[in-house]
């Protein structure tokens, strides 16, 4: 199968202004990929910010921006339809492409009266699991054939890199379709093995309902969702796993169970008993994630929370009093198949000398247990 890459900037009209946005869009993520920053922070009355290794930074030497300044630097690269959101929402979510096609995520809302803009740099480059140093109970995902498979955590916790990176290895190995379904797209792939379709909401679909719907009939094998925002995306992933497709989605949740609580909790009491029993016989796997800063080099390095849905984990499920059981469950680590602990990981990352003792106790469920742990008990 030939190679082929797909590209989704919507044709700029060639003015004055647009060239102008381009010059500022391109000389700014290419400082922010120079110093390998995640996020580009634009406000008005304040200089331009960078969020590097977690940290949020200065650009010296940046003008301080104003409401006039970033129209005139973002607008000309909106499309209609993201003007016409953003006119009526006063936020709206896109995707922006420079001239060294270097794409980033962009967010740009209102707060107190005035503009702001976020962007998140994304990699043309999608890492292997290798370079994000994925456990291997995140790797075996990738050899999973149907199901419901989530990927939890904050904003900015590479949830999105390590779908992308998961999809890739299906895309070295297996002659199959994947469906993309974004908001914004962000990792554009190149053609292996597998055929990628990969479709923006408000671009080439209204919604997510929509293109969820319509991904039943475009004979997809894996299904991509950028997110599980409503009950309508929830129960359609699961229909979708159900007729035995596998299914990648994101969802905002510190740990597994509070992600199974969060997606039951979304639908009314009368629902919540159909939607466990779907869970249940659908849900394969949750992934839950935290980047942390690395010991001896700038960076930061991934520590996750892997559920794997046992026979038990089921039983957990289905059971609406027995969720806070899914901890001890996972618990197990190494004693139960494909179960990962963030408090395992982190002892893992430790004697791997990844991170410090003090960023592990800092981030672990239980300090006390992982200090003993560390102390050899």
């Amino acid at each position: 199968m030939p190679k082929s890459s797909s590209r989704l900037a919507t044709k700029l009209p060639d003015t004055p202004q647009v060239k102008e946005a381009m010059e500022f869009l391109t000389s700014i993520v290419g400082s922010a990929c120079q110093f390998k920053a995640s996020d580009i922070h634009i406000r008005s009355g304040h200089q331009i910010m960078m969020r590097l290794d977690g940290r949020i930074r200065q650009v010296k030497g940046s003008p301080e921006m104003s409401d006039e300044m970033i129209e005139r630097l973002i607008y000309p690269l909106m499309s209609k339809y993201h003007m016409d959101l953003f006119q009526e929402n006063n936020q709206v979510d896109l995707s922006l492409s420079d001239n060294d096609g270097n794409r980033v995520r962009v967010n740009m809302f209102r707060q107190l009266g005035h503009l702001a803009v976020v962007m998140r740099v994304i990699e043309s480059h999608i890492p292997n699991p290798d370079e994000l140093n994925l456990p291997d109970q995140v790797r075996t995902i990738a050899k999973m054939r149907q199901g419901l498979v989530i990927f939890s955590g904050a904003t900015g916790s590479g949830k999105s890199t390590s779908m992308a990176s998961l999809l890739n290895e299906v895309n070295k190995e297996r002659y199959q379709h994947i469906l993309t379904i974004e908001d914004p797209v962000e990792y554009i792939f190149t053609e292996k093995r597998c055929v990628i379709s990969q479709r923006q909401v408000g671009i080439d679909v209204p919604d997510f309902g929509l293109a969820m719907k319509a991904a039943l009939r475009e004979d997809p094998d894996i299904i991509l969702m950028g997110e599980m925002r409503d009950p309508e995306s929830i129960d359609i992933a699961l229909t979708a796993a159900e007729t035995g497709h596998l299914v990648f989605s994101t969802l905002h949740a510190p740990n597994s169970a509070d992600a199974i609580t969060r997606m039951v909790s979304s639908f009314d009491g009368d629902e919540q008993s159909t939607i466990r029993a779907k869970l249940s016989q659908n849900l394969r796997a949750i992934v839950t994630q935290r980047l942390l800063p690395k010991k001896e080099a700038s960076g930061r390095t991934v520590a996750c929370e892997v559920l794997n849905i046992t026979p038990l984990a089921r039983e957990l499920i289905v059971e609406a009093g027995r969720i806070k059981e899914i901890k001890d469950l996972i618990k197990g680590g190494e004693k139960v198949d494909g179960m990962l602990s963030f408090d395992d990981h982190l002892l893992h990352l430790v004697r791997e000398g990844q991170i410090t003792e003090e960023v592990a106790l800092n981030n672990a469920s239980s300090s006390t247990d992982l200090s003993l742990k560390l102390k050899g008990f």
